[in-house]
């Protein structure tokens, strides 16, 4: 059974913008920060092999293709063709930047 809390029912990712919104099951609706998508990216080249999420600044911020992979995750192409990020929908919803989020916020593996 899927959990509604990470299961998306609309993305958008206009081109040329700077954030992209999914609206999941639950009603909630996520914002989510090129700045932050980028900077917080979970592949190996980013985040190395520690097992603690960091923000690597820099990376070009233009959204050029979005994949889904599976029914679990999404897979961005960046505007520097920076494309090995595997995005899981629970990770997706907890780099939320919306009002409700963004007090809290705490990027994942970090207390």
């Amino acid at each position: 059974m899927q959990d509604p809390k990470t299961t998306p029912r609309d993305v958008k990712a206009p081109h040329g913008a700077r954030v992209m919104e999914i609206r999941w099951a639950d009603g909630h609706r996520s914002v989510l920060p090129h700045e932050i998508l980028r900077g917080y990216c979970p592949c190996a080249h980013c985040q190395g092999h520690s097992g603690t999420i960091k923000y690597v600044p820099g990376g070009d911020l233009d959204l050029r293709d979005l994949q889904q992979v599976g029914n679990y995750a999404l897979q961005f192409t960046w505007g520097d063709r920076h494309d090995t990020g595997i995005y899981t929908y629970r990770y997706l919803r907890s780099l939320c930047q919306c009002d409700d989020c963004k007090p809290s916020f705490r990027p994942p593996g970090q207390s």
